[in-house]
């Protein structure tokens, strides 16, 4: 019986859950939540380079969690407004989402946020972590289908491409990501197929990076 080889394995799991682009231009810097801080200190970096003139930190705390883990901060959005600031963001740059609990939760309040606030949104930075790239990427798409995101992802010591699988560590937050994307996107699918009133071009065109 024929079987994928390993390298041809770990190519195809590099290739669905790692996204990552060149930074260019936006109208808006986003942050799903996290109590990592390397892709929040990515996020102002980008901010100070001038990519985009606002950033959207987003979270309350991880779903199924009392509070936040960071002690001294009622949120992830408030910790990573901290962080932020100490990296030379104004606070005046900084709009606020602190509600979500889990990344599609963070899609769709950052979304109601922007339009809360009368911002249009064209295009946008998708700050994230490393191997929550894709997951972070379907859900955002799917909250906010007429923007033109680039993934600017924070590498992440042991699970970054072509390191990810020589640990046990590496192997369970990246295959993780891959039991995710299954276990967790079938619902945004029915969600969206219900809110579109089960359009038949949703099975067949998904909104582009969705492959």
């Amino acid at each position: 019986m024929s079987h994928i080889g390993m390298p041809d394995f770990i190519r195809a799991v590099e290739d669905f859950v790692f996204v990552c682009d060149e930074p260019r231009p936006a109208d808006v810097l986003l942050i799903p939540g996290s109590d990592r801080s390397a892709h929040v200190l990515l996020a102002a970096r980008l901010w100070r380079e001038g990519y985009a003139p606002l950033v959207l930190p987003s979270g309350l705390h991880a779903k199924g969690e009392a509070a936040f883990g960071v002690p001294g901060y009622p949120s992830e959005w408030a910790w990573m407004r901290a962080l932020l600031t100490e990296a030379g963001v104004p606070e005046a740059a900084i709009l606020r989402e602190d509600r979500a609990t889990y990344t599609w939760e963070n899609a769709q309040f950052s979304r109601d946020a922007l339009r809360e606030a009368g911002i249009a949104v064209r295009t946008a930075i998708l700050c994230c972590r490393a191997p929550h790239a894709r997951r972070a990427l379907m859900y955002y798409q799917a909250a906010m289908p007429w923007v033109d995101f680039a993934v600017c992802p924070a590498e992440e010591t042991g699970c970054n491409p072509g390191e990810w699988f020589r640990t046990p560590e590496g192997r369970a937050v990246v295959l993780g990501e891959v039991r995710r994307l299954g276990d967790q996107i079938k619902d945004v699918f029915a969600e969206a197929v219900e809110e579109e009133g089960s359009a038949p071009h949703l099975a067949c065109h998904p909104p582009k990076g969705m492959l």
